[in-house]
């Protein structure tokens, strides 16, 4: 190992002694000591001035998302969050290097609801946590951006909908499609009649994912601090191919591949076909590819009916990267004139005889969806992804993964898209918490 490799290794460990013995990472205070904290830095200004963020969970997304927020203009990231001392230590030190200006290194992100110098909450936790830190947030008087999906059940998207409005805080959610501009011109030219009055569309995810194994009960490694990994989540016991990304295909913390990409591709075609909730959904797949621990389906089929009749169909097939229209990912919409298909960041609209006649771009990434919420935090406006928008696509989600794992159709309220009548299905709109950590509007 090089001289910078034990150095850099020799701090990690320093910084984890220091997360276990306080909660608190003082790295900020030791990679530049003449610093103040991030509340006295900015308690004097407003989110009409100077925007600063705190980020819960940067061992992924979060990271990119710090990155990116920094490149907006009028922002500083106050505070890293990650129960990862690993990760908190190096993009802290990462932020720390590009803004000029180092952030507070917390492991809990109470911290940063404690600290009135941060105007907003970036949510990039696993799936558990979505909604819970957002509820938390928005009472504490931070805005929001969380990751998609914005709640892991049901009851828990209300209930973060019900936050931001009592609180009058913005939230975001992840799905920066609702900001390219390709994408909106598409949506646009859907609701001008371009492929006549559209009545259907048809969503896909497509990728070549490995097995994960078949988890061991082995000892919390010294970087983690598992029991603020599973916060609101029931306890269990760590396993060896759960941390940092396979949880998504277990239902205790996550939503499998309809709440990890589905969204995405669901939100759109909601949003195009100009639908809210549902009226019938049913879901058919299973566990085909892999014998290993996952719980949520690697091929999985869902169709979302609407009482303005109109339907969304999703495909998903985590082990085979052939998708319609060659694409991995993509929405195609269907009309009484044409048809539209997005693929990527663009669009190309086809005839009634599948003839070519029309395509369009635009931007992709996530620079026009962070300036937009940050817009929405400084005038008060709701952002293009609001909660309420959020909410509704994220129901979709939940609703299929509840068809499937009840092996049941479900008829739902098209005024709330509440499960009528169907008991096993209604059990599953909520979920048990851990004692303490039960969200609280």
């Amino acid at each position: 190992m090089t001289k910078k490799g034990e150095l850099m290794k020799k701090n990690l460990a320093r910084d984890r002694r220091l997360f276990l013995k306080t909660g608190v990472a003082a790295v900020a205070a030791g990679m530049q000591s003449n610093f103040a904290s991030a509340q006295e830095q900015n308690s004097s200004n407003s989110p009409g001035e100077r925007v600063v963020l705190g980020i819960m969970g940067v061992n992924g997304r979060g990271a990119a998302i710090a990155q990116g927020m920094m490149a907006a203009s009028n922002t500083e990231i106050g505070a890293i969050c990650d129960v990862d001392s690993r990760a908190a230590v190096r993009v802290g030190q990462l932020v720390g290097e590009k803004q000029g200006r180092v952030p507070a290194v917390v492991e809990d992100f109470r911290k940063i609801l404690d600290d009135k110098g941060i105007d907003v909450l970036v949510v990039a936790a696993p799936n558990h946590w979505h909604a819970p830190a957002t509820i938390m947030g928005c009472s504490a008087g931070k805005h929001v951006y969380v990751e998609k999906p914005c709640s892991h059940t049901p009851a828990e998207g209300e209930m973060a909908v019900a936050a931001a409005r009592r609180h009058n805080r913005i939230v975001q959610m992840g799905t920066q499609r609702r900001s390219w501009s390709g994408i909106k011109e598409a949506i646009s030219k859907i609701h001008s009649g371009a492929i006549g009055k559209t009545l259907y569309s048809r969503t896909w995810y497509n990728n070549r994912r490995p097995s994960i194994g078949v988890g061991k009960t082995v000892s919390i490694p010294e970087w983690l601090n598992w029991d603020l990994w599973q916060g609101p989540a029931p306890r269990r016991d760590f396993k060896d191919n759960v941390v940092h990304y396979n949880w998504h295909w277990h239902w205790h913390w996550g939503n499998g591949e309809l709440g990890n990409n589905g969204v995405h591709a669901i939100d759109v075609a909601r949003w195009g076909l100009q639908v809210g909730y549902p009226i019938r959904v049913t879901a058919g797949g299973g566990m085909y590819r892999h014998e290993h621990d996952q719980e949520t389906p690697d091929t999985m089929m869902v169709t979302m009916d609407f009482p303005e009749k109109k339907t969304i169909t999703w495909e998903g097939l985590s082990w085979s990267p052939l998708g319609p229209h060659d694409s991995g990912f993509g929405m195609s919409f269907h009309g009484t004139d044409g048809s539209l298909v997005i693929r990527g960041s663009g669009y190309t609209i086809y005839d009634m005889r599948g003839k070519e006649v029309e395509t369009g771009t635009g931007d992709a990434g996530d620079t026009a969806h962070f300036s937009d919420f940050l817009d929405a935090v400084r005038s008060g406006r709701l952002p293009n992804a609001d909660i309420e928008i959020a909410h509704q696509s994220t129901l979709l989600c939940h609703l299929g993964n509840i068809a499937y794992r009840t092996n049941s159709i479900l008829n739902c309220d098209p005024a709330n898209g509440h499960i009528l009548k169907n008991a096993a299905a209604e059990s599953l709109w909520s979920r048990e918490y851990e004692p303490g950590w039960e969200p609280v509007i």
